[in-house]
């Protein structure tokens, strides 16, 4: 049975699909998909189509999605809070993981704030850094002392 059509029709759905994300998400299959074509037009085996289909697509998508990641990204403007990651904050109530309390400010704002390591307390007034942000709350760690 030929599979042509079905690898042509699985490269232009691919090819869709990309085009409406805008996401790099399927791109690395449209690539995959056009090899199983020429495979399927050669009359290779099913079973060859389908192993050269994920072989090309993962390659691809290993060797490649990086490197597009970082280009393409590269003009992505940071949100307020992502820029705080790096920032250092004070501790106006007291951060303790277990208890699911604590509260920063940076920047004239309050946030809540979770530890990065569990079973750190860290009192008022301490100075930390802010490594992540989980949801709406900034992770952060005590500041090394210089």
């Amino acid at each position: 049975m030929d599979y042509t059509i079905f690898w042509l029709v699985a490269l232009v759905l691919f090819i869709i699909i990309e085009i409406a994300t805008m996401g790099l998400t399927t791109i690395w299959f449209a690539g995959g998909a056009l090899l199983a074509v020429i495979a399927a037009a050669l009359g290779l085996p099913l079973v060859v189509q389908i192993i050269l289909f994920f072989i090309v697509s993962f390659v691809l998508l290993y060797f490649t999605r990086p490197i597009a990641v970082k280009y393409f990204n590269k003009d992505r403007v940071k949100t307020n809070a992502e820029s705080l990651v790096g920032k250092q904050a004070i501790v106006i109530s007291e951060i303790d993981n277990l208890q699911g309390i604590g509260q920063v400010t940076v920047g004239g704002m309050e946030w809540s704030a979770r530890t990065a390591e569990d079973g750190m307390k860290l009192v008022v007034g301490s100075v930390v850094n802010i490594v992540a942000i989980n949801g709406v709350k900034l992770i952060v760690e005590k500041r090394k002392e210089d």
